[in-house]
C-alpha cells in the first residue's frame, strides 16, 4: 500500500540523518514512500539510509567573514531551490521534511512557495541558523528538547524528541552492569573529528598519571583519527592498558551499552542516545560554537544527574585523573547517573515524530495535548 510520498531534507551529516533515517524506517512500515533531499556527504552517513531515492540538491553555507563565499553560497542555494522546485512538482509529497543543515534550505523554502506542508525538526536545544529561519515559514517545529523556541512565525512547537537509530533502542535494552568491587571500568571515548583528536591528545597524557594498579582496572574503547593511531597504539601499549582503538565504530550504540562511563563531545544525537541507552557520560561541549548549542545539550543530560560538563580548557589530564580516581573509588556515582540518564531518553520519538507527520499529511488538527511546548 502506497499512501504517499514523504520528502525528508537532512545535511550530510549523521547528526541530521541518523534522525531523518529513523523516521524514515518507521514511515515506510506505515506504508508511505519515502525520498531524501541532501547533500554529497550522504554517501559517508547515509549508505543504510531506506529512501526510494536520493536526490542531491546544490547547497552551500554562507560565511559572513567571507563576502565571496557569501556570494557564491547565495548562488548555489538559489539554485538548489530551482531545482527543489521542479522536484516538488514531480514527487507532489504530502508534506516534507527537514532536520536541519543548509541543504534543506532549498526544498524546504521550495515547499513552502509551493503550498507543501513542511515540519523542521531541530535535534539540538538551540535551534541551528537555517532551522531558525525555515521554522518561520514551517507549519510545525518538531524540538527533541523543552523550551526551544523560534523567534517568531506561526510554527507550533511540539516536543518529539529526537529520533533514534534502531541499533540505539536495540542498545537500550541491555541493563547498566554495576563496577564489581576491584573490577574494570569499562570506558568509551569519542567525539568527531575535532573531539577525536582532543581525546587523542588528552588521554594518554591523563593515564600515564593515573596510578597503575587503577590503570589495569580499565578497559577502553577509544575513537581515534587515523594519523593519531599508532601514536596513542603505543602509548596504550607501554602502559599496558586493554584499549580497542578506531577511526569509526559502526557498533558505537553496543559499545556504549556495555560502557560504566563515556566520554564525548555533546551533540544533540550523542546527548539522546547516551540519554536512550542510559549511559553516564563526561560531555566535553565543543568549543567556540557559535550558537553553543553542545553547551545547551549537555545541560539537559546535566541537569537531571545523568552525566558531568566539563569545558574543554579545563578538562586537563590532572582533571580526568581526578575524575576517574574518584568513580573507581565510588563507582556508585556511575549507577546513579546512569539511571537518572535513562529517565530523560525518549525512545519512542521515531513513533510520536511519525504521528505529527501523518496529522500534517491528513490535514487533521495540530492541537496535540500534551506535546507542544
Amino acid at each position: 500500500m502506497n499512501r504517499g510520498t514523504i520528502l525528508l531534507c537532512a545535511g550530510g551529516t549523521g547528526g541530521h540523518l541518523f534522525p531523518a533515517e529513523a523516521l524514515a524506517h518507521v514511515l515506510i512500515a506505515r506504508g508511505w514512500r519515502i525520498d531524501l533531499a541532501t547533500d554529497h556527504r550522504v554517501e559517508a552517513y547515509g549508505q543504510s539510509f531506506p529512501a526510494e531515492k536520493t536526490h542531491i540538491l546544490r547547497s552551500a553555507t554562507p560565511s559572513v567573514k567571507s563576502p565571496l563565499v557569501m556570494a557564491r553560497a547565495g548562488w548555489s542555494l538559489w539554485q538548489g531551490y530551482w531545482q527543489a522546485r521542479a522536484l516538488m512538482t514531480t514527487l507532489r509529497p504530502k508534506v516534507v521534511v527537514g532536520f536541519g543543515g543548509y541543504p534543506t534550505v532549498p526544498p524546504m523554502l521550495a515547499a513552502a512557495h509551493l503550498g507543501v506542508p513542511t515540519i523542521v525538526h531541530d535535534a539540538n536545544a538551540v535551534l541551528g541558523r537555517a532551522n531558525r529561519m525555515l521554522a518561520k515559514r514551517a507549519l510545525v517545529l518538531a524540538t527533541s528538547f523543552p523550551g526551544v523556541a523560534h523567534g517568531g512565525g506561526m510554527a507550533k512547537i511540539v516536543q518529539t524528541g529526537n529520533p533514534v537509530r534502531h541499533a540505539v533502542v536495540e542498545a537500550s535494552r541491555v541493563p547498566f552492569d554495576p563496577i564489581a568491587p576491584g573490577g574494570p571500568l569499562r570506558l568509551v571515548v569519542f567525539g568527531g573529528s575535532q573531539g577525536a583528536r582532543f581525546f587523542s591528545d588528552l588521554l594518554p597524557e591523563a593515564l600515564k598519571r593515573l596510578d597503575p594498579p587503577l590503570r589495569r582496572r580499565l578497559q577502553l574503547v577509544q575513537q581515534c583519527r587515523p594519523e593519531d593511531m599508532a601514536r596513542v597504539t603505543q602509548v596504550y601499549a607501554e602502559l599496558q592498558i586493554s584499549a580497542e582503538l578506531a577511526p569509526f565504530f559502526r557498533d558505537l550504540p553496543a559499545r556504549i551499552a556495555q560502557s560504566h562511563l563515556v566520554i564525548s563531545r555533546s551533540g544533540a544525537s550523542t546527548v539522546c542516545e547516551l540519554a536512550v541507552i542510559g549511559r553516564p557520560a563526561i560531555m566535553v561541549p565543543l568549543p567556540h560554537a557559535i550558537d553553543q548549542d553542545q553547551s545547551a545539550n549537555a545541560r539537559i543530560l546535566a541537569s537531571a544527574g545523568g552525566g558531568w560538563i566539563v569545558p574543554q580548557a579545563e578538562l586537563t589530564a590532572e582533571r580526568l585523573v581526578a575524575e576517574l580516581t574518584n568513580f573507581l573509588a565510588d563507582p556508585s556515582r556511575l549507577e546513579m547517573a546512569a539511571t537518572a540518564a535513562k529517565s530523560v531518553g525518549r525512545p519512542d520519538a521515531d513513533e510520536r515524530l511519525a504521528d505529527l507527520v501523518e496529522r500534517v499529511a491528513a490535514g487533521s488538527s495540530l492541537d496535540l495535548s500534551g506535546e507542544s511546548s
